[in-house]
């Protein structure tokens, strides 16, 4: 009895996240003149209700999951990395300029725009620990201020030298990839890639590597006790840079799957607009940095989105019913995740942003 109640004992705070933020969807539901089980229905047929809806959810929900891997990764580590937004615009910027001006056949610039979108978001994360190692720049600052560098450069470059001149004046967007480039889709007719098989595979993978190998328990270490990994030999700065090369290269990935996958292009504010990095990161909170539960916790995440627009198409409730609901789960998230925070920092005078 009490093995099971110690199995189960960390799902309860998510579960209880979720009850909270249906109950102030409820009464958001109400005060906007709604019916409460009505809305919530039609919220499950526009997430759930039939296959098109079914894989336009998990197509949403493909960027999430790899942005919230990324953030669990770095949550594990001990480092709370909050660039997610800006190494997925890299990511996506990168694999839009691989696809357009790499030569070669579509399958191998497909694996290098993949590629490179990795490596940008990786790169553009170092950077924030390599200030943060060497110069004591507090990560959370230095990851935050570097959004809006990298949002505000792609729509420089999307605007003016790489812009299309063939395709909507009213939008800035690179031209569009070949489609010999695209990502194929699992189903015909269906919005749904194989980048959310890529998803699924890596948080398995990513679990696997946590929870048994040597490398995951010093990631664990260093998150869970900084002092003790240190005097058990773990350098913090390599392990730094490591963590948030990884967890900036799956930023990067789900920027890139987003272009190769669904949009086919770079277009201006895309993916700040749909929230897929805040999102993956509220996922990887609501999980507990869990790699399995990040999976379904941006699954449902994605689903309360998709969710919301079939409210709005079939009831007067208003879209942002389903943002609603999100923010009583970041409130209740943040909560208990502040609290962790600030017991860990009264048990810890180490340097730096380790939490």
């Amino acid at each position: 009895m009490k093995q099971g109640l110690r199995l189960f004992a960390p799902l309860l705070q998510p579960v209880a996240a979720v009850l909270v933020g249906l109950l102030v969807g409820a009464a958001a539901i109400l005060i906007a003149g709604g019916e409460i089980w009505t809305t919530y229905a039609e919220m499950w047929k526009g997430a759930f209700g039939s296959f098109y809806f079914v894989t336009s959810t998990l197509a949403r929900s493909t960027p999430i999951i790899l942005v919230g891997l990324g953030a669990a990764f770095a949550f594990r580590a001990g480092f709370f990395n909050l660039g997610a937004p800006g190494q997925m615009i890299f990511g996506a910027l990168a694999a839009s300029l691989t696809g357009l001006y790499l030569p070669g056949p579509g399958w191998l610039i497909c694996i290098a725009a993949i590629l490179a979108g990795i490596l940008a978001g990786g790169l553009w994360s170092v950077m924030a620990g390599y200030f943060d190692a060497r110069f004591a720049v507090n990560l959370l600052i230095s990851t935050l201020l570097l959004n809006y560098i990298a949002d505000l450069f792609a729509g420089y470059l999307v605007s003016y030298p790489l812009r299309d001149t063939s395709g909507s004046a009213a939008m800035a967007q690179s031209a569009m990839l070949d489609s010999s480039v695209w990502l194929p889709k699992l189903f015909r007719g269906m919005p749904l890639h194989i980048g959310f098989l890529f998803a699924a595979l890596l948080a398995v993978v990513i679990y696997v590597l946590l929870k048994r190998t040597r490398v995951g328990y010093e990631v664990r270490m260093l998150g869970g006790n900084p002092l003790f990994a240190l005097y058990g030999g773990i350098n913090r700065g390599t392990m730094m840079l490591g963590a948030m090369f990884f967890s900036g290269g799956l930023a990067g990935l789900g920027g890139a799957v987003e272009v190769l996958g669904s949009q086919y292009r770079y277009i201006d504010g895309a993916l700040t607009s749909a929230d897929y990095a805040w999102t993956g990161i509220m996922a990887a909170l609501l999980a507990r940095s869990n790699p399995l539960g990040t999976l379904l916790a941006a699954v449902f995440l994605a689903a309360l989105q998709t969710g919301a627009m079939g409210v709005e198409r079939n009831t007067e409730v208003p879209l942002e019913v389903g943002a609603i609901i999100q923010a009583a789960l970041i409130l209740f998230i943040s909560a208990q995740f502040t609290y962790d925070f600030w017991k860990r920092k009264r048990g810890s005078k180490s340097h730096g942003t380790a939490v």
